[in-house]
Order: structure tokens, then C-alpha cells, then sequence
């Protein structure tokens, strides 16, 4: 009877976890990740099929030569859907917010939000959800849509 307790406990924990996507996992520390950029939080405004998202970043930029230079938005399918290129490092403003948009995307559509350093790459830190029913941090692996790095917009320098 024992055994069969510890199945049922191993069974219903098993079950338990949420599979997001490729590469997501839900357990993510709640310190900051200092060597790379990571989406802190979002607010999204608008209606459907135009978002405005205003998106929190910490990163660990020293100036032009290493800074957070966009964050995006990017679909499940790994489409991005917005862009937001960030023209400047961040050094005396950490964590910092910049707003873009107008994202294209419905309500209840879930995509990922993950920041990009011009010297590291992405960041695993993201956030995961929709506008309907909000978002989640997950951790997402560095591969997850690495075609997107050369895809436009892109920086074209850093101003100070």
C-alpha cells in the first residue's frame, strides 16, 4: 500500500508540471541574473491587434560596449511580432522601462517577451502569456528562434 502511495504522490507531481514550449521551463530564481539582460515585468495597453507593451529590463551594461540594445516580442512559433530597439546603454538606470508598439497580436494569443545584449545575446529570463490572461517569468533557452538575431529592425549603433 506504501508503494502504491508513492506512485500515486510521483504520478500527480509529474502531472503537475506545466510544459510551456521548446525550451521553457517555469522554475526560475527570483535574484536577479546579473550576467545578462532579463525581462522583469510588463504592462500592456490597448486593443486587439494593437498592443502597446511597456517592458521593465535589467542588464548589465557598461556602456556602448555592452548594453541592452532591444527587446521583443515573439510568438510561439518563434515569429517576432515587435521589436523595441533600445538606442543607449542603461548604466546609471537599472532596472529601466521602455514602452513600443503597436504589437499585432489577439488578446489571448501567448507570446514571449526577452531582452537582447549587443555583446551576450539573448537573455534567458523572459516573460511567458497573454494580454487576456497576463504573464509569467520562464527561463528560455538562448536557441529558442536564434534566427532572430539577424532579422530587422536591428540597432545601428549606441549612442552614449
Amino acid at each position: 500500500m506504501q508503494t502504491f502511495h508513492f506512485i500515486l504522490i510521483f504520478f500527480l507531481l509529474a502531472c503537475s508540471h506545466k510544459e510551456v514550449a521548446q525550451g521553457f521551463d517555469q522554475d526560475m530564481p527570483a535574484t536577479p541574473d546579473l550576467s545578462n539582460a532579463e525581462v522583469l515585468s510588463v504592462q500592456v495597453n490597448g486593443s486587439e491587434m494593437a498592443y502597446s507593451f511597456s517592458v521593465e529590463v535589467h542588464s548589465p551594461d557598461t556602456g556602448c560596449d555592452q548594453y541592452a540594445d532591444w527587446w521583443e516580442v515573439v510568438s510561439q512559433d518563434t515569429i517576432l511580432k515587435y521589436r523595441r530597439i533600445l538606442a543607449h546603454s542603461h548604466v546609471d538606470e537599472q532596472p529601466f522601462r521602455r514602452s513600443g508598439g503597436i504589437v499585432p497580436i489577439h488578446a489571448a494569443e501567448e507570446v514571449y517577451i526577452r531582452a537582447h545584449m549587443n555583446t551576450l545575446g539573448y537573455g534567458v529570463k523572459a516573460l511567458m502569456g497573454s494580454v487576456k490572461a497576463g504573464f509569467q517569468p520562464v527561463i528560455i533557452d538562448t536557441s529558442f528562434g536564434g534566427h532572430l538575431i539577424h532579422t530587422a529592425p536591428l540597432p545601428d549603433g549606441c549612442a552614449f
